[in-house]
């Protein structure tokens, strides 16, 4: 590592500390040469291999703007879309991959997404998996319905359950 005051090619360092989120390090360093500190951030390196071939460094900002577009006139804040980017990079980085696939990362939107909102899922869905009819919607929401209702009675099965249980005692 070079020292950004004197370029002297060594440095040595004082401290380590890992970043709030534990996707980095913190370093702050001392130049030998004169003596003064500076501070570097290790990260992991992560990949996204485009349809091309071409690999580019992964990107929140990238996911963001991405999803920004199907959430036009929601009810999604900054915030969210933020929070979703994160989990999107979470969720790959445990992957343990060094590389990730451009359709991958589409996939890894996908559930956050829905979680978040169900019309802007829709909305990112019938481009990302290139809907082609009327019926790709239907399908996409019969799914959407499915899963809700599974949703809706599993909470209504614990619910009684724990009703049940107090009113046994």
């Amino acid at each position: 590592m070079y020292c950004p005051f004197c370029r002297n090619p060594d440095s040595r360092v004082v401290d380590s500390r890992m970043a709030e989120d534990g996707s980095s390090i913190r370093r702050r360093r001392q130049c030998p040469e004169c003596g003064r500190r500076f501070t570097t951030v290790e990260t992991t390196s992560l990949s996204v291999v485009k349809r091309s071939g071409v690999g580019e460094p992964f990107s929140r900002s990238k996911i963001i703007n991405g999803v920004r577009k199907a959430c036009q006139g929601r009810p999604v804040t900054e915030d969210d879309l933020a929070m979703l980017a994160q989990e999107v990079e979470e969720n790959i980085r445990a992957s343990g991959a060094a590389e990730i696939d451009a359709h991958q990362v589409g996939l890894a939107i996908l559930g956050p997404l829905q979680k978040l909102d169900q019309v802007a899922y829709l909305r990112f869905a019938s481009v990302y998996q290139a809907f082609e009819s009327l019926e790709d919607f239907e399908s996409a929401i019969a799914l959407l319905r499915e899963e809700a209702q599974l949703r809706q009675e599993t909470a209504g099965k614990n619910g009684r359950s724990k009703a049940g249980a107090k009113g046994s005692r």
